[in-house]
């Protein structure tokens, strides 16, 4: 991966931008379901199915997530699992977060996390917001406006054409959520890739190494991009780093053990996102009791390759897609070998 500092110039039609705002932690919610139901000692599975029913009585639920099937990949023959997690900066109202028409949303933070055919392995995927690939129906331009371009629908059919691979489940997540989320909890541990103060007040310090987090500290340090001279690629790095912390955290004994620290999360968590109809209970305490994570060692983090940063035909700073790289990834999703492309 090329990393070079990035200037945002967007171009006059298109949404106003902001700070990204928020970070996504379904992810590692549905494994935590996984390996309550591998670890937990005695009636595990009613343990797992009320942590989930706890999330699935809180959680909205997405009218329409999906474009027209004859748009679509064809259903993976791997039995691999793609779940696609979104971020709205939550300008607009938010009962339009996810509509399917225009909107004032955009999808600052995007994430693909992949559980391979045989459950042992989780992949997730950062995909930089400035990519600059063809949106259907509205040309080239970066990723993150298809949701405000076409809701969740036109994000999904952007990313299939992108990956070449069909989304099982998506989810959206506000980025309140990741406080809530983090305070139920009681903070997590995050192994902070480099030094940095925010530089927004409060502006908080973190050291290289670990850092315990609070709600507030989660926030800001998945926010982050302005202390950094490369910018969004850091600060994907940084939401890769709080995402590992979140998945160390869930599968510690401390919360696996903790009935009301898991229910709380629960709670948390299903009031903070979106879900397609299509991820219901039962398709989440299904897809939990598949799962053989073994621990942190099971999941992985990486980001989309790249060709490093330019500049647009009309004037924007974008992030270059690697095609070369590109065709390697597409491959490797289709083949369900994604392990050289991971750290």
């Amino acid at each position: 991966m090329v990393s070079f500092a990035i200037h945002h110039t967007d171009r006059p039609d298109a949404p106003r931008r902001r700070h990204s705002r928020w970070f996504v932690a379904l992810a590692v919610f549905v494994i935590a379901l996984a390996a309550i139901v591998v670890t937990a000692v005695g009636g595990g599975a009613i343990y797992a199915g009320s942590v989930a029913s706890t999330f699935d009585s809180h959680v909205s639920h997405l009218q329409k997530a999906f474009p027209a099937d004859a748009t679509r990949p064809a259903v993976s023959q791997t039995g691999a699992v793609n779940i696609l997690l979104l971020g709205s900066d939550s300008r607009g109202a938010p009962t339009g977060i996810g509509a399917e028409g225009v909107t004032d949303q955009r999808a600052d933070t995007m994430m693909l996390v992949h559980i391979d055919a045989d459950r042992r392995n989780v992949y997730i995927m950062s995909i930089m917001r400035d990519l600059w690939v063809p949106i259907p129906g509205n040309g080239s331009a970066k990723i993150n406006a298809a949701l405000a371009w076409g809701g969740t629908p036109l994000v999904v059919q952007t990313v299939e054409q992108l990956l070449g691979a069909r989304i099982d489940h998506v989810a959206i997540v506000d980025f309140g959520g990741l406080k809530a989320m983090t305070n139920a909890l009681g903070g997590v541990d995050v192994d902070s890739p480099v030094a940095f103060t925010t530089v927004k007040s409060p502006h908080y310090t973190f050291v290289k190494g670990m850092n315990h987090l609070d709600g507030d500290k989660a926030l800001a340090f998945a926010r982050e991009r302005y202390a950094f001279a490369t910018a969004d690629y850091q600060r994907v790095a940084d939401q890769q780093a709080l995402m590992r912390g979140f998945g160390a955290k869930l599968l510690s004994l401390s919360v696996l053990t903790d009935p009301g620290k898991l229910t709380s999360f629960a709670s948390a968590a299903g009031s903070s996102v979106k879900v397609d109809q299509g991820f219901t209970l039962q398709a989440m305490i299904g897809l939990a009791a598949s799962m053989k994570v073994s621990g942190m060692s099971s999941i992985h983090t990486f980001t989309i390759p790249t060709a490093g940063t330019g500049t647009s035909a009309d004037g924007q700073s974008i992030v270059n897609v690697d095609p070369a790289a590109m065709a390697r990834l597409r491959t490797a999703l289709a083949n369900d070998a994604l392990a050289g492309f991971s750290g």
